[in-house]
């Protein structure tokens, strides 16, 4: 495509807030807006969206970051050669095909409303926990869509009706927004990707389809699952009503999947993204890893119906950045996220104070969701300061745990090294802006993390797969990492092994101190 001003646009559809973000040919960011909603409590441990907001907040972002690029004087509306998407995973809804209505709010992804049908699971399948594992390369999970639906099978009258009556859609939430984009009740498209649908429990990662035995076993009805695609594909054109027409939709990946592909991690490349949880990926390229040590196997991304399929290894933490929002929010410690860096940066050290934030469970590579939180060591002397500085490098622990799995499962063979024989740790999202925790990640692994001069990967990512499917990119401009690295931030580890070692272990016992806590009396 030539050098005229040509545009990209990504819609970023995440855990507690939405933005859009157009994109010109340089990858440069010429108009973006957020817009936060509503987090939904019902009861202790039960997460949810209004799916109606998440819409109203696609629809405000889109026009408003319209609006910006316009008065910078970019021509939007002749330049605009695709749109992206990317989404929280695992959330789950479903919707009247007749109405267009949501039949229950979206259960969210880090919900644990659905341990009960976990247990149940457990105990009724041959297999136990890990009964689908070499299908879908996910254990039995509060976390996954699969569950969180037979929770609204059982439980929602209206869900049963429709299913019954062959009224019922289901799909996350890049499901809900397609078809709403595309047209909703006039023909909307009822599709999901295939790194969507890796999160459902319910796709065969070799076959990329829903899997039979998976459906029949679990009682669920085929006929209300989307069609699977892959991110880089036209899948239809925004309809009318929209702040932008016509544009087609043409790349779709699950939040982390797109953060892995706006890094650019090839084979052996790893990747963390710190949001509202923190999840980390190692691109394990054209074969699928199974993992003994506590992580997922996944699809990482495929870039076209025909291109190959590649996979990774991920690590979900439930609680990363929710932490620091707690700290505001629950507690009052801060008034705002970004003061946390200046408060912890007031002690040198959490004076011997260890936070677990295992407010809904544990993920990887626990896995137990009778975990809870702890802050354990505490004496006279511990100040806000030293907990704000806990919170900190509980995000970074709980890192390193993750990291440690996935060598264990790579094996030497699986990852890619500088030449000075260093794994590099390319890190982005949100709290990345903070030093401090970036220096604290560092020092606990003991090898360099490496920051991107834009750290907001995952609408670049979403930008590029759509790109790449009308022309606007190449695969080799994507992946031409080398230009990245320039701009990048390179953090080094400054503290020595010892200690590094007697953290470790601290942190190890402040772990088990979790375990079996979910029953303890109001």
């Amino acid at each position: 495509m030539s050098k005229e001003a040509v545009y990209v646009g990504s819609i970023d559809q995440g855990t507690t807030s939405t933005r859009f973000i157009i994109y010109d040919r340089d990858s440069r960011t010429v108009g973006s807006h957020q817009v936060e909603f509503n987090q939904i409590y019902p009861e202790a441990g039960w997460v949810e969206h209004d799916p109606m907001e998440i819409l109203e907040s696609v629809r405000v972002c889109m026009a408003k970051a319209l609006d910006k690029a316009t008065a910078d004087g970019h021509n939007i509306d002749s330049g605009l050669k695709a749109i992206g998407l990317t989404n929280q995973r695992e959330t789950t809804l479903i919707w009247s095909k007749s109405t267009g209505s949501p039949l229950y709010n979206a259960i969210v992804w880090m919900d644990a409303r659905t341990s009960g049908v976990c247990r149940k699971l457990e105990k009724e399948l041959s297999g136990g926990r890990t009964h689908f594992s070499e299908v879908c390369g996910l254990p039995i999970s509060t976390y996954f869509s699969a569950v969180k639906l037979l929770w609204l099978i059982e439980n929602v009258d209206a869900v049963k009706e429709a299913i019954k009556s062959e009224d019922a859609l289901f799909g996350t939430i890049d499901t809900w927004l397609i078809w709403n984009l595309t047209g909703g009740l006039n023909g909307g498209v009822h599709v999901t990707d295939v790194s969507n649908a890796s999160r459902t429990m319910l796709m065969n990662l070799k076959t990329l389809e829903w899997d039979q035995p998976t459906l029949e076993t679990l009682g669920i009805c085929p006929k209300i699952l989307p069609k699977i695609v892959s991110n880089s594909e036209v899948i239809g054109d925004i309809a009318t009503g929209w702040p932008i027409t016509g544009i087609p939709i043409s790349g779709c990946l699950g939040d982390q999947h797109a953060a892995m592909l706006g890094q650019a991690c090839r084979k052996g490349e790893a990747k963390s993204t710190y949001g509202t949880g923190a999840f980390i990926l190692l691109n394990t390229g054209e074969e699928i890893t199974m993992s003994k040590h506590g992580l997922l196997s996944t699809v990482a991304f495929k870039l076209g119906p025909e291109a190959p399929t590649n996979y990774s290894l991920e690590g979900s933490i439930a609680i990363a950045g929710a932490a620091v929002q707690w700290l505001r929010d629950g507690l009052g410690i801060i008034k705002s996220a970004s003061e946390i860096e200046t408060l912890a940066s007031e002690v040198e050290s959490t004076g011997g104070i260890y936070f677990v934030p295992a407010f809904n469970g544990l993920f990887a590579p626990w896995w137990r969701d009778d975990a809870r939180g702890v802050c354990i060591g505490m004496t006279r002397f511990t100040n806000k300061a030293h907990i704000a500085r806990a919170v900190l490098e509980s995000m970074c622990f709980q890192v390193k745990d993750v990291l440690d799995s996935m060598h264990k499962d790579a094996g030497e063979q699986g990852e890619v090294k500088n030449e000075k024989g260093e794994f590099l740790l390319r890190v982005d999202g949100g709290a990345t802006v903070n030093n401090l925790l970036m220096q604290i990640q560092a020092d606990v692994m003991g090898s360099p993390v490496v920051r991107p001069a834009d750290t907001e990967t995952t609408a670049l990512g979403a930008a590029y797969a759509a790109g790449l499917a009308v022309g606007v990119w190449t695969e080799e401009e994507i992946f031409a990492s080398e230009e990245k690295t320039k701009t990048a931030t390179t953090f080094r580890p400054k503290i020595g092994e010892e200690l590094r070692k007697k953290k470790l272990e601290s942190w190890c016992k402040a772990v088990s101190r979790t375990f079996d806590l979910a029953d303890l009396s109001l």
